[in-house]
């Protein structure tokens, strides 16, 4: 049988940003489908922040799983390989994007998320850590305003993050689709989430009622939105 391969891409939210809202997190905890799945949190982007990590541990304490972080700027191990195979779902933070994917790359960890990847093991995150996992997406890790940036490309086309919830965001990336500086994409609000399977978005869902997301697309000489349905994860 093939090994369902899964991307679960957060606009914003989950506990970075929702810590009393916990709806996405769970969610991506449940997708393990295994009791007490291995969640690795990844906080490249943030250069490891210590007090991000610990809001990660107070989160994921929280729920039915077994929390742990990869440090780049201090390695538990030199086999990261075996650290990062041995987990059910790994986690990243936002942050730098371009901070983020020079690191992994010199680290090797961009061809070893790949490889989790192709193993089963979910991969998601949000702002930088939903970018990565696109062929490109509209950062601002470069300063004050949103430039293109190259992620992995597991999945086509560009994104978005925090399409709600930055003032600039909404209209920098319509334009930058407008002006072909960025191929056509999905944008998502802060507390929304997309969930692919083989690289196929099969659902998204949502930590506050008003969140989606939206593909975005070049239509004669102006970009378009499209609202995404979107599942609502709490009590309606």
């Amino acid at each position: 049988m093939d090994t369902m391969k899964q991307i679960i891409a957060l606009g914003g939210g989950g506990f970075s940003m929702e810590p009393d809202n916990l709806l996405l997190d769970q969610y991506i905890v449940n997708q393990a489908k295994k009791d007490q799945p291995k969640i690795c949190f990844i906080p490249t982007a943030s250069g490891d922040s210590e007090t991000y990590i610990q809001r990660f541990y107070n989160a994921f304490n929280q729920l039915d799983c077994v929390p742990s972080h990869l440090s780049l700027f201090k390695p538990p191990t030199r086999d990261l390989a075996s650290f990062v195979l041995e987990k059910e779902i790994i986690y990243v933070g936002g942050g730098n994007t371009k901070n983020l994917m020079i690191l992994w790359k010199e680290w090797g960890l961009d061809h070893l998320l790949k490889q989790a990847w192709e193993n089963g093991i979910i991969l998601s995150g949000l702002s930088a850590g939903s970018i990565c996992w696109f062929e490109e997406g509209a950062s601002d890790s470069y300063g004050d305003r949103l430039e293109r940036i190259g992620g992995l490309g597991i999945l086509a086309g560009s994104h978005c993050p925090h399409y709600d919830g930055e003032e600039l965001r909404r209209p920098s990336y319509l334009k930058m689709i407008k002006e072909k500086e960025l191929t056509a994409g999905i944008a998502v609000d802060d507390g929304a989430a997309l969930h692919y399977v083989d690289q196929e978005l099969v659902t998204c869902v949502s930590s506050r009622k008003q969140a989606g997301a939206y593909n975005v697309y070049l239509e004669g000489n102006e970009s378009v939105e499209e609202k995404i349905a979107t599942n609502y994860l709490g009590q309606t």
